[in-house]
């Protein structure tokens, strides 16, 4: 008896030792940070001063009536996410399933193809911002071109698109890199089977391929959910929520409602309600996702 409680207790221990360390890192980054940052958006705190008054629900009631921005940039944020999601997931599995195929040079176009995702967000959006003003600039007085003579950066709706492209450009080899893994782990041997029973490429593709990648799928749809949904860096570098803040992502709100507005209570509020409908859509994916996986 005394032998088995020494066993657990150093099985607890062992536990501890190697959990204790990350936990405790965990909470004082992660955990202490986001319940400050529930109870601040109870507040009228700037985010300055040590004084700081208690308002209940005013800065959510706040949100939902009088503060349009707020709406309009979760509208948008929504609207590039469904839009980011579909294209990136579609770009990143074409680019992996020619690149299984039997090319010579499929290993060199991989490295070249996931390069764009090693690029930090912030020197990625300077990069594309000199792209799209002087580049676009100079290839459309040489070729006239009126695609490379829009004002890209300058309007509402081909700013939204830039922002698309980029992220699609870094996120697509990553995205790539995830599905080349999954379409070499299909069992080979079905796809043959599929071929004698006469099946064609598509069919072979929508009915064994898609079915057996679904976890990668799972995979692919949250990373690329999460990023779209918390787009920051290149919102910020790329147009800084401009021309008239009609390119303002919600996180970039939240930043600038915090950090330049000095409102830290309705900035803490604007992230308590992103972080739930983040959690929210994020877990009702991966679990619609998980119910269509099929095992080998």
């Amino acid at each position: 008896m005394a032998s088995g409680n020494k066993k657990k207790l150093k099985r607890g221990l062992d536990f501890w030792m190697f959990v204790g360390p990350v936990f405790l890192v965990f909470a004082v980054i992660v955990l202490v940070p986001f319940f400050n940052g529930v109870m601040y958006s109870f507040t009228d705190w700037n985010g300055i001063t040590g004084e700081l008054n208690w308002i209940g629900f005013d800065n959510y009631v706040r949100l939902f009536t009088s503060d349009e921005q707020f709406q309009q940039s979760f509208w948008l944020t929504t609207r590039y996410t469904i839009v980011a999601v579909v294209l990136t997931n579609l770009v990143g599995f074409i680019l992996a399933f020619l690149l299984t195929q039997n090319i010579r040079t499929r290993n060199f176009l991989r490295t070249i193809f996931f390069m764009p995702n090693l690029i930090g967000g912030l020197i990625l959006g300077f990069i594309w911002q000199f792209i799209y003003v002087k580049g676009f600039s100079s290839i459309g007085e040489l070729t006239g071109w009126s695609l490379f003579e829009l004002p890209w950066l300058g309007d509402a709706r081909t700013g939204f698109w830039g922002i698309v492209i980029v992220s699609i450009w870094q996120g697509g080899g990553y995205i790539m890199v995830i599905y080349i893994a999954a379409l070499q782990n299909v069992p080979q041997e079905l796809v043959e089977a599929a071929k004698i029973d006469g099946a064609n490429r598509l069919s072979t593709l929508r009915n064994i391929t898609i079915p057996l990648i679904m976890p990668s799928v799972t995979i692919c749809l949250f990373l690329t959910i999460s990023w779209s949904f918390k787009l920051f860096d290149t919102n910020l570098s790329l147009t800084n929520g401009g021309p008239f803040k009609s390119t303002e992502m919600l996180a970039l709100n939240i930043y600038k409602e915090s950090f330049t507005n000095n409102n830290l209570g309705l900035g803490s509020a604007k992230a308590v309600i992103f972080f739930v409908i983040v959690a929210a859509i994020t877990v009702t994916q991966v679990y619609l996702t998980k119910k269509r996986e099929v095992e080998a």
